[in-house]
């Protein structure tokens, strides 16, 4: 029982974030585990039906990121979490008189925006309610909880997908709603972030500042979370592209598949805390950074040679490509949460995270395809051109990290500390 004390936290307010990021991610993994059955099946769709609603969902989204991030500004991070987090959960339950193109739509364009606001709500509460030096370490915590909750999520669906039964089908969502009610009842019984009680009303804050804070305006950070973007796409490569090598290009078994997404996992939950330990500066972030970015090369330089190798060998080395990539994960995770939390204006922190999942969005909409196409069809110079795009995207987050921090001081913002 010690052991998984230690593992949720070192403090009671982190494990009880923990515990919040358990239920969170369990709710949302039984519903992903389950949707593409569950929109086929009991909605109706096709799947090209489908993958146009998240397309049109993902586009508006990315176009109302920065003012959805502003709400937890104007109102307060804690509050606007809260109350996004149980409108999410009461969303769920509408899943099951959806049917049909246009309110499969509708409906995911109100999800996806709901779940933005909720996210940049979060982190925003984050950065708040921890001194700096805890910042970068309570993340990592979390992160580590997420994992366990999508995996205990992914469970329980296919438990349910295992029947081939509508009926346990359509227990999909209300399990989710279920779970994320609970989970807006945790975030509603947080303590309140420190700026967040000020006696100043924040939006005189705001209104004082003017458009010159605007985190829009500060183009390093902008510049800054694209390249973040770009060294995230280590899920491209985790996720998408090495499956689809493997199981095109090698020799390997498929069955490896699971023994490669298991290995992700655990050393998401048991490595992302040592990852981030001691990351607290800028200086430490661009660190981790660089950290992550040569996992991600070393990955490509060792999947790409497995078109050639055989038996064992393959297997081998495509495990091995497989530990470097979840490497970059960690790191590039652990660098990305300390800039955040070092180049964000206090006063601004739900609008700055809204920012940065526009830069992020920016980063990564783009990898997919062009990674899929790089290493299936140019093979060997493929696999070296996406290598190149990281060690880019790793060379030039430095001076856009450094132009966000002289922005925030021309602004005479002091970002170690709360509003």
């Amino acid at each position: 029982m010690r052991w998984l004390v230690r593992l949720a936290g070192p403090t009671p307010l982190v494990r009880r974030l923990s515990t919040q990021s358990v239920l969170s991610a369990f709710g949302d993994g039984v519903f992903l585990t389950g949707s593409a059955v569950f929109f086929t099946q009991i909605v109706g769709l096709s799947a090209a039906q489908v993958g146009l609603g998240l397309s049109i969902a993902g586009a508006v989204t990315f176009a109302l990121a920065v003012p959805l991030g502003k709400l937890g500004d104007r109102y307060g991070a804690k509050r606007v979490w809260a109350i996004s987090s149980l409108v999410e959960a009461l969303l769920y339950l509408a899943w099951l008189a959806i049917g049909g193109l246009g309110a499969f739509i509708l409906m995911m364009i109100v999800l996806e925006n709901v779940s933005s606001a909720s996210r940049s709500a979060r982190n925003a509460y984050r950065f708040d309610v921890f001194p700096r030096e805890e910042r970068v370490a309570s993340n990592a915590y979390f992160r580590a909880a997420r994992n366990v909750g999508y995996t205990f999520g992914a469970l329980l669906a296919g438990l349910a997908l295992a029947t081939n039964d509508d009926t346990m089908i359509r227990a999909v969502p209300l399990v989710t709603a279920g779970l994320l009610v609970l989970n807006a009842v945790l975030v509603a019984r947080l303590p309140a972030a420190i700026h967040h009680t000020e006696e100043a009303p924040l939006e005189a804050v705001l209104e004082e500042a003017g458009d010159k804070r605007s985190a829009l305006r500060n183009k390093g950070y902008v510049a800054m979370s694209v390249c973040g973007g770009v060294l995230g796409t280590h899920q491209v490569l985790l996720n998408v592209v090495i499956p689809l090598w493997l199981v095109s290009e090698t020799d390997a078994p498929r069955v490896l598949l699971a023994w490669l997404f298991g290995t992700n996992t655990v050393m998401a939950v048991l490595l992302q805390v040592a990852a981030a330990r001691g990351i607290t500066t800028v200086a430490d972030s661009l660190r981790a950074q660089r950290r992550g970015a040569y996992f991600f090369v070393l990955s490509c330089g060792i999947v790409l040679v497995t078109h050639d190798t055989v038996g064992w060998v393959t297997i081998l080395l495509v495990w091995i490509g497989h530990v470097t990539v979840t490497g970059a994960e960690l790191f590039q995770s652990a660098g990305e949460w300390g800039l955040q939390a070092e180049l964000s204006d206090p006063a601004r922190r739900g609008e700055y995270q809204g920012v940065s999942q526009l830069g992020y969005t920016l980063g990564t909409v783009w990898a997919p395809a062009a990674y899929t196409f790089l290493a299936m069809e140019w093979g060997t110079p493929g696999w070296i051109v996406i290598a190149t795009i990281v060690a880019v995207a790793a060379v030039a987050i430095h001076p856009a990290a450094r132009a966000a921090e002289r922005h925030l001081t021309r602004m005479g913002v002091d970002t170690a500390q709360p509003a």
